[in-house]
């Protein structure tokens, strides 16, 4: 008895659901087609330096969780994406590469998440960076076409992106901790 196969993903953004005009290649020749292409680690840093600047606004860069990401720093201003990998849900290095895109390296460009891309991340994957998402477990599918995202509207630590403003530390301003 075979399991039913998980749906294809679906390209999902902060504006909704969109086609998604990038395609996964495993090689330099994927770049032939004229296509924009996320190619893994190996196989970017593979490319010649002419084959990357003619590429450079269709040419995204795949990293999985073991990958260094000072690997691609020296070349944040020719990539148009970079994906992060999730093969696991229990794997998060992905999380701080992408804090560290936005935060310390500046880079402006998408950043995509890939693999598993789950219900209860995702309000998270956001906080740290990302605006884009393959997605594919049919939970989140379904709630994000009803439009909810989930998580909680309130943190305490800092990340890429702000939580709403709003009264902060109320019990501080208050006598003896008692709520407004």
């Amino acid at each position: 008895m075979s399991s039913p196969s998980a749906p294809a993903p679906r390209l999902w953004t902060l504006g909704g659901f969109r086609d998604d005009d990038w395609v996964h290649g495993e090689s330099a020749e994927a770049l032939a087609s004229n296509a924009r292409v996320i190619l893994p680690l190996a196989a970017y840093l593979g490319l010649g330096e002419e084959v990357r600047q003619a590429a450079r606004d269709r040419v995204g860069v795949l990293l999985a969780p073991g990958e260094a990401l000072d690997k691609i720093v020296p070349h944040l201003g020719e990539l148009a994406l970079v994906a992060l990998a999730f093969p696991a849900f229990n794997d998060g290095r992905s999380f701080s590469k992408a804090e560290l895109l936005r935060s310390r390296h500046g880079f402006r460009r998408a950043v995509r998440a890939t693999g598993q891309v789950l219900v209860d991340q995702l309000p998270h994957m956001i906080r740290v960076g990302f605006d884009e998402f393959e997605v594919s477990h049919p939970v989140l599918l379904e709630r994000l076409e009803a439009g909810r995202i989930g998580g909680l509207p309130h943190f305490y630590q800092p990340a890429a992106t702000p939580a709403d403003p709003g009264p902060r530390y109320s019990w501080r301003r208050n006598p003896r901790g008692q709520e407004p």
